[in-house]
């Protein structure tokens, strides 16, 4: 069968094979615990409802497009949202509204990339971005996260793969798949490389509002004030509206030496019309107001206590390790291979699925080299969590 060659090394396993098996047997009538999409819906998360009233109070308005940057008062929104985190966009006029943040990073990569340009993307990775840079003609670089060190980069593998073909670096924090929360000493650090090498730093934030534990997310924006930033975050996750694809990003910090890439963005921008124009108008609200979601981040909690029933779960199994979430609704629990012989980390999902009726998505979806790890997105009741992990653990027995 043809394929576009820019298709033909693509991969998104998140809705990959393993995805199209478990529909074939939904088809067949068989009950599948999706643990590989972190789509709030599907297990019972509801948008508040003054969120949801004023969506329909803003739908007559909305009939028409807006600026192909998006709505003034949006981007008014996003800009003073960015300030009170100590950013400081470049200006209104560089604040992006998207369908969801998934547009953004792609149309970002078509400006900023020519042919075989380079981006530095983290492994693991949220397998867009490597799926991004790939489409716009560029070539992904992986940088290692360290998960000794709680999954956080390692900043000498980053200056080593840094060559005069590489653009930009990007940061996905809070992380997806591993849950890890970023330091401001870390990102200061990866600052003072982007400086010295004149990159622009792609800073993936969209978790930035599901932080547990009292911890606080740092803005890369706000700790390298002085270095270009691209910024990218949305209401799909924070306020449990994924289906109403509402992303944006902006540029903060210098960008006078990058007027190119503001042209591309304008021009990327115009050529789509405009997002989405309901979800647009809601963004003043839901940045006025994100208490639901810190309830359910809260000790007591359903996201905390189910972060616990996973961890607590995870633990019972001999040759299983993890660190533990600090933000978000993934953990990205590692495999012990001597332990459990695995070879191929898709043939041990595939038998999850097959034997137990459960879908996860293998570590190696997520651009990690080594068949040892598979993320679960810990979004079913404590109960559910419990009892999959339970029969995760008895499909490794089998592989003994």
């Amino acid at each position: 069968m043809y394929i576009n060659p820019k298709l033909r090394d693509i991969r998104y396993e998140i809705r990959g094979a393993l995805q199209q098996t478990a529909d074939e047997m939904q088809n067949r009538g068989e009950k599948i615990l999706h643990l590989n999409i972190g789509n709030p819906a599907s297990f019972g998360f509801r948008a508040p409802e003054d969120l949801l009233h004023a969506y329909t109070d803003r739908l007559i308005a909305s009939q028409g497009y807006s600026d192909s940057r998006g709505l003034l008062s949006a981007r008014l929104a996003i800009t003073e949202y960015c300030r009170k985190k100590g950013m400081f966009p470049y200006s209104t006029d560089t604040v992006y509204t998207g369908n969801g943040v998934s547009e953004m990073i792609l149309m970002s990569m078509q400006s900023l990339l020519e042919n075989g340009d380079e981006v530095l993307v983290p492994a693991p990775d949220y397998p867009l971005w490597t799926a991004a840079v790939r489409l716009a003609g560029g070539r992904a670089v992986h940088y290692l996260c360290d998960e000794a060190a709680g999954w956080i980069p390692d900043l000498q593998d980053m200056e080593r793969k840094i060559t005069c073909r590489t653009r930009g670096i990007v940061l996905i924090n809070p992380n997806n798949p591993t849950g890890a929360l970023y330091p401001a000493a870390v990102l200061s650090e990866i600052g003072a490389l982007a400086r010295r090498h004149g990159l622009i730093l792609l800073s993936d934030e969209i978790y930035d509002r599901l932080v547990l534990d009292g911890r606080t997310h740092v803005a890369t924006a706000a700790a390298v004030p002085d270095v270009p930033v691209v910024c990218y975050n949305g209401l799909s996750k924070s306020h449990l509206v994924s289906g109403f694809r509402c992303g944006w990003m902006c540029l903060c910090g210098d960008w006078s030496r990058h007027s190119g890439f503001i042209r591309g963005m304008d021009l990327l921008a115009s050529l789509r019309l405009c997002s989405n124009v309901p979800s647009q108008a809601i963004i003043p609200d839901a940045l006025a107001n994100d208490a639901a979601m810190q309830a359910l981040l809260a000790p007591g909690g359903r996201i905390f206590q189910q972060r616990q029933a996973v961890c607590d779960a995870l633990a019972e199994i001999t040759g299983i390790s993890f660190c533990t979430p600090q933000a978000g609704f993934y953990i990205f629990p590692k495999i012990d291979l001597h332990r459990y012989p695995i070879g191929d980390d898709n043939a041990f999902a595939a038998r999850l699925l097959t034997r137990e009726k459960i879908l996860i998505t293998p570590g190696t979806g997520f651009n990690w080299t080594t068949p040892d790890h598979f993320r679960i997105v810990f979004l079913p009741t404590a109960e559910q969590l419990t009892d999959a992990v339970a029969r995760i653990g008895s499909v490794l027995e089998s592989f003994v």
